[in-house]
């Protein structure tokens, strides 16, 4: 076990108060969803009744529960695996093979450990507790597959990623930190190009909207905004689950629109053009490229402080290195972002909450109406047993979207204020 000293029993401090806040928000929303989530909000009266609203509070918290203990465990291994002497003994042992091998190693090995750890989580989430509330679809040869589709192109993209960046470190000099920020810039770029038209087609199958009358009304939606997208995907989502969803991804001529087919299933074509026409929101307030220029500024001050940080003999001796190869300063500094990261993101949170109000809000003007729109999200609200009634505080941690009884209350004035 690597001894103690100030910084590293603040870190730990830090460390296990953001845990523990978690736990205490997670604590707040049950608490919060016992006394507000026993009756029907007035806004989804006859669209979810006393027996739904008793199952979503049901599947909320047992939700929760996993996580706490998901989280708990997992929090608890990564403790193990910091204090124990691991990873110097490790640093040492990768020491002696060429630095981008080492460099390589030194992640893959404590990631590797990790990602099989988290298997028996998985596992219990898909077959136990989504089974239980008639959400899982997938095989058990469905799971394994997507495992190792996950794991190779983990492998590929993370020894790609990884192995820029150590190059930069290791030939850019003092200004390593420029290169290796640009390099992520393009990585990030080339992600969002490369997910909806190479990554997510190994995973699930999507093909061009079938049903005529529903395409037509999209290609007249899209012309009337004056948009150009790529496609228009259904995704065959019902293969593994039966949770329903849209989402916009993609840049230039990848840009996509995906419904998952139980949202076809499910909903009329007004509603899912309503919804479509949120998606189109997105696209006409650029919000996927506003997204991207604050994780580039983010991202260029975390590389600016991780320059700072990794010529600092103290950081690598606060966790018991006693070598000081660039790759673990580069993994440490990982490791000191984490728990901060969790008290910074209810400003990434805020931020994505207020660009989807923004699609719901283009969304009303798109079709002069918000009807169709609030009616597609009370359905979803229903069909994906959504908490109608989250604590603020989880909402400001958790939420990327505004609830949905908000986000339904919101729709719902808007057109009342469009009457004459």
């Amino acid at each position: 076990m690597i001894p103690f000293n100030i910084y590293l029993s603040a870190y730990i401090a830090i460390y296990v108060t953001s845990f523990a806040l978690s736990v205490f928000i997670d604590w707040l929303n049950v608490k919060y969803l016992e006394k507000h989530g026993r009756k029907v909000p007035a806004a989804f009266e006859g669209m979810i009744d006393a027996g739904e609203l008793k199952k979503i509070s049901q599947y909320t918290t047992d939700n929760i529960r996993f996580k706490r203990v998901e989280s708990g465990m997992g929090k608890m291994f990564f403790l193990f695996i910091i204090l124990s002497g691991i990873l110097p003994w490790l640093a040492e042992a990768v020491n002696q093979q060429h630095f981008l091998l080492a460099g390589l190693l030194f992640f893959s090995v404590p990631g590797l450990v990790e990602a099989i750890a988290s298997l028996p989580f998985d596992y219990y989430h898909s077959f136990v507790l989504e089974e239980k509330y008639g959400f899982n679809t997938k095989t058990l040869t469905i799971w394994l597959a997507d495992i190792i589709k996950s794991f190779l192109i983990m492998i590929v993209l993370g020894a790609f990623l990884l192995s820029a960046l150590l190059l930069m470190l290791k030939y850019a000099g003092p200004s390593w930190w420029i290169w290796a920020w640009i390099v992520l810039l393009m990585f990030q770029l080339l992600m969002t190009i490369l997910y909806p038209t190479v990554i997510a087609p190994i995973f699930n199958t999507f093909t061009p909207v079938k049903d005529g009358d529903l395409k037509t009304g999209i290609e007249k939606l899209a012309k009337g905004e004056g948009i150009n997208v790529a496609g228009i995907y259904q995704m065959d989502a019902t293969r593994r689950t039966r949770h329903t969803n849209a989402y916009l991804a993609g840049l230039g001529k990848a840009k996509r629109i995906v419904l998952f087919d139980s949202l076809i299933q499910g909903h009329d074509h007004e509603e899912i053009l309503a919804i479509l026409a949120h998606e189109i929101g997105h696209l006409k307030k650029n919000h996927i490229k506003k997204q991207l220029v604050v994780v580039s500024l983010v991202s260029l001050l975390l590389f600016y402080l991780a320059s700072k940080l990794l010529v600092w003999d103290v950081m690598y001796t606060t966790f018991g290195f006693s070598i000081m190869p660039q790759y673990v300063g580069l993994f440490l500094v990982g490791i000191l972002w984490g728990p901060l990261s969790f008290f910074l993101s209810p400003i990434g949170m805020a931020l994505s909450r207020k660009y989807e109000r923004e699609a719901d809000d283009y969304s009303q003007h798109a079709l002069k109406t918000a009807k169709p729109l609030s009616k597609a999200l009370k359905k979803m609200a229903r069909e994906n047993l959504s908490n109608l009634t989250p604590h603020p505080l989880y909402v400001c941690f958790n939420y990327s979207h505004p609830p949905l009884l908000e986000r339904v209350e919101s729709l719902d004035k808007l057109d009342l204020n469009e009457k004459p």
